[in-house]
């Protein structure tokens, strides 16, 4: 009967490690204010548009428009052939791009929160 006892003294304390680490590890993923998108084409920083401000830009010369909304970023509109640019989907958190080759355009996020990792190998 000890024995039971110990192993569930064990398991308790062990759950609660973990709760903890869990409470430490998303209280520090807060969502951060400030966040822009950052524009550039063929190397050379264009713009830096605020994702905390909805609207619509014209980039590149009217070859890409960039839409902002609700915190997101996207491109809606691309004149190249394969506009592969239109279908990355939104992007909100740290370190995620939008990249249109034929345009040499590329829109990053910087600040905000970090991107989460798919995989670790």
């Amino acid at each position: 009967m000890k024995e039971h006892k110990r192993d569930f003294i064990l398991i308790g304390v062990l759950l609660l490690c973990a709760l903890l680490l869990l409470f430490v590890l998303k209280g520090g993923q807060r969502k951060e204010e400030g966040a822009v998108a950052v524009v550039t084409v063929d190397g050379t920083e264009i713009g830096r548009y605020p994702l905390s401000r909805d609207g619509t830009f014209l980039l590149n010369g009217g070859s890409n428009t960039l839409v902002i909304e609700d915190g997101e970023a996207w491109v809606s509109e691309a004149n190249c052939p394969d506009k592969l640019c239109t279908g990355f989907g939104k992007i909100s958190r740290n370190g995620q791009i939008i990249v249109c080759l034929p345009n040499k355009l590329i829109v990053s996020v910087e600040g905000g929160e970090e991107a989460e990792v798919d995989a670790v190998a």
